[in-house]
């Protein structure tokens, strides 16, 4: 499936700013040695950034998201919609293995078509309930404008999970990529491109 996704709200980068940080989280998470090089060397933001900033990856200057970030949104798009019981996804079962091992996006660098618009700053207050009461801080986050588009590739082993992955891409419209996707950012449409 060769797909164009444009988002219809704002997206939100997800890396953290500070290269230190973001190694760290890389090395538990990273399969190998070399593509967490890879992810903390695209990372390329100045030291004048906030170190709780977060930011597009990027590579020749030009920003971009992850292949296994689209996966991502499919695992989170199949856990929600396995609660509806009318869903595709409800029927699957051990959705995180199928997800992993059967559904592959290309390419790895997805780079992002800003159409000519510049990268923003959103900032916004985080709220958590502590055991010494709610705490508050403020999150700044690169942003990508409405209007942003994607092309990826989705190789299925199994055309049977070809309506699954269709189901996922338009519970898109209502739950985005990105952060603060809960409050409706990253939030986007897609299409089938040949």
């Amino acid at each position: 499936m060769k797909l164009k996704i444009t988002f219809i709200e704002p997206l939100l980068g997800t890396a953290s700013a500070n290269p230190e940080i973001h190694k760290e989280f890389i090395a538990s998470h990273a399969p190998d040695a070399p593509s967490r090089n890879e992810e903390v060397a695209a990372i390329g933001v100045d030291e004048s950034v906030g170190k709780t900033m977060t930011v597009f990856p990027r590579t020749d200057g030009t920003p971009h998201l992850w292949d296994y970030q689209i996966k991502g949104y499919f695992k989170d798009a199949c856990a929600m919609l396995s609660r509806v019981k009318t869903t595709k996804s409800s029927a699957i079962k051990a959705y995180k293995k199928i997800i992993d091992g059967l559904v592959f996006v290309a390419p790895r660098i997805i780079p992002l078509q800003l159409g000519g618009k510049p990268i923003t700053s959103l900032q916004r207050p985080l709220r958590a309930q502590t055991a010494q009461g709610e705490r508050i801080a403020l999150a700044n986050s690169e942003c990508a404008p409405a209007g942003t588009a994607i092309e990826i590739e989705v190789n299925l082993l199994d055309k049977a999970h070809e309506k699954l992955v269709r189901e996922w891409l338009d519970y898109g419209k209502l739950r985005g990529l990105g952060q603060w996707r809960n409050s409706g950012m990253g939030r986007f449409e897609w299409e089938e491109v040949k």
